[in-house]
């Protein structure tokens, strides 16, 4: 009988982690935030983990870029420590937390850090490492919350805890208990707090840590698992009557991600970092407790994420001064759903409408701008973060605005940066462009003068109606759609899936062409990267006005994009 390999987890299993739990959070955000409801359905959960994770994943990333641009990396493929990973993750995670959730995520890593990153610890974490990791997470996450709620994404993290302590065996082993754990929580979380039982829901925060346990467990044995819970909430009669609950001033939920002042709860949510000491972080802790509620403070080694909901945001500030140096400070008015981030609002008047747009080269990039988009320059291997898009949204200064990927890696990015752009008061509308020839086409029937909405489906429409193709070199020996390709083939994509292996750009480019217009077409865009030959353009073109009747063409130069050639066929 063949021995099962046993299952650990090292540097390169951790950035799996992360890309996997920002992958289960994209495509879980939207659900999350639906199921947001206690203390009121302000919608953000699911945006805010998503949000959390991809600042740990970045971190991570960078520590393996900086890795691999050391001298002799070529012979030490192992990559970073686990310690090294580990503390990244923790770190990204606690500089980019976002609302009650994704700060409680935070103090979730750091405490698995604590324990696979301390002197002395093993270089790849086994099963039993693992249980006293989410031991520690879990605790340390009760702590750092001011007055912990069952029922929340706490007792969920407790639970799974709980689990991988009575489980046997490697990392594996763990992992899957700690998720089963979880998911039997979660469903049990209605009956613990009666206004999810009223909704018919379970705890949106809790739902996010079980997505990203299942990433766990997925990266530490490649199974995929199901992330959703053990029972699903259902409608209320299908659920256990809550206990009563005590007569007693209701305590704020740690996983809301913000509380409506019209319901009675504070005005804002007040979030900042902190450098301070353990000590002034004590003092401020009490005091601002006293002056709110939703107190969850993380960190520490003197940096730390304070979050608290408040009707004074002034005092709140003035504590952190107090108590050492506050920065990225971000104060929201849950009634007006104003952000501020510490500078003046642009004095300018708002446009109307605005797009916005990912471009994969400078090429691209001026003639979106020409087109009079806002564009966010997407280089080769560097994919923008949401807080790129965000930042691109808030530049174009408009009332509306349409967000174009250009790229289907990009649509859960580009989806959470839509919802933080509509806290903000912005009417955002995604589509879903996987090529920048889809963009250009939905670009071209843009008018503004029309109401949002039909110049959305418009634009939809137009993006839809384009196959798109592209021609790039392969970087290494791997399995495709179309046959075994090598380190050097040129290979030509059309929607995203490799249709042709050849050894020459144009004759490829030709055959990429002549498949995309079997099915018809009018007009033909392409965009021509520096690396093409400088006949490709001129060969298509030919090509097209000799074989293919009434078809036009139009020929951009596209810069330093990636892929040599991008195929649009409208």
């Amino acid at each position: 009988m063949a021995q099962v390999p046993q299952t650990f987890l090292d540097g390169l299993a951790v950035r799996t982690w992360c890309g996997l739990a920002l992958r289960a959070l994209g495509r879980a955000r939207a659900e999350i935030d639906a199921i947001n409801v206690y203390p009121v359905a302000d919608g953000d959960t699911g945006t805010n983990l998503y949000l959390t994770v991809e600042s740990a994943a970045t971190a991570v990333e960078a520590v393996f870029a900086g890795y691999e641009t050391q001298p002799g990396y070529e012979t030490q493929p192992a990559g970073p420590t686990l310690a090294d990973a580990v503390r990244a993750m923790a770190h990204g995670a606690l500089i980019g937390a976002r609302g009650n959730s994704g700060t409680i995520l935070a103090q979730l890593l750091r405490g698995m850090a604590q324990v696979l990153a301390a002197d002395g610890a093993q270089p790849r974490c086994d099963g039993p490492a693992l249980r006293l990791a989410l031991r520690r997470a879990a605790d340390s996450a009760r702590q750092a919350v001011a007055h912990p709620v069952e029922g929340t994404v706490l007792t969920v993290a407790s639970a799974a805890a709980d689990a991988a302590e009575r489980a046997d065996g490697d990392c594996g082993s763990v992992a899957r208990a700690a998720h089963e754990g979880a998911r039997a929580a979660l469903a049990a979380t209605p009956a613990q707090l009666s206004v999810l039982a009223r909704a018919g829901v379970v705890d949106a925060g809790g739902s996010g840590l079980v997505a990203v346990l299942g990433a766990l467990v997925e990266a530490c044995t490649g199974e995929t698992v199901d992330t959703e819970p053990d029972r699903a909430a259902g409608t209320p009669d299908a659920l256990p009557e809550p206990e009563p609950e005590p007569e007693t001033e209701a305590e704020p939920d740690p996983d809301a991600g913000a509380c409506a002042a019209e319901d009675g709860g504070p005005a804002f949510e007040v979030i900042y970092l902190l450098e301070a000491d353990d000590t002034a972080v004590a003092r401020l802790r009490t005091r601002l407790d006293a002056l709110g509620d939703s107190l969850v403070v993380v960190g520490g080694d003197g940096l730390w994420n304070v979050h608290v909901h408040v009707d004074d945001a002034g005092a709140a500030v003035e504590a952190g001064v107090e108590a050492g140096r506050p920065y990225r400070i971000r104060i929201t008015h849950f009634g007006l759903g104003d952000v501020h981030t510490g500078g003046p609002r642009p004095p300018r008047e708002r446009a109307q409408r605005a797009v916005v747009a990912v471009v994969p080269g400078q090429g691209l990039a001026e003639l979106y701008t020409e087109a009079g988009a806002t564009t966010v320059l997407a280089r080769p291997g560097e994919p923008p973060a949401s807080g790129e898009l965000l930042a691109a949204v808030r530049r174009a200064h408009a009332r509306e605005v349409v967000l174009l990927p250009n790229d289907a890696e990009l649509r859960d990015t580009a989806a959470a940066a839509a919802e933080q752009a509509r806290t903000e008061g912005v009417r955002v509308a995604l589509i879903p462009t996987r090529s920048a020839v889809q963009g250009i086409a939905a670009l071209a029937v843009s008018e503004p003068g029309r109401r949002f909405d039909e110049d959305v489906v418009q634009m939809t429409s137009a993006a839809g109606a384009t196959r798109y193709g592209e021609v790039v070199v392969a970087e290494h020996r791997s399995w495709t759609t179309a046959g075994i390709c090598q380190a050097g083939d040129v290979l030509g994509l059309i929607d995203g899936d490799v249709a042709v292996i050849g050894a020459d750009v144009t004759t490829t480019a030709e055959t990429v062409l002549d498949r995309m217009l079997q099915a018809g077409g009018e007009l033909v865009t392409l965009v021509v990267g520096d690396e093409a030959p400088e006949t490709v353009a001129a060969h298509l073109e030919t090509r097209v006005r000799e074989s293919y009747l009434a078809v036009d063409t139009a020929v951009y130069r596209g810069g330093h994009q990636g892929a040599l050639l991008l195929i649009g066929v409208e």
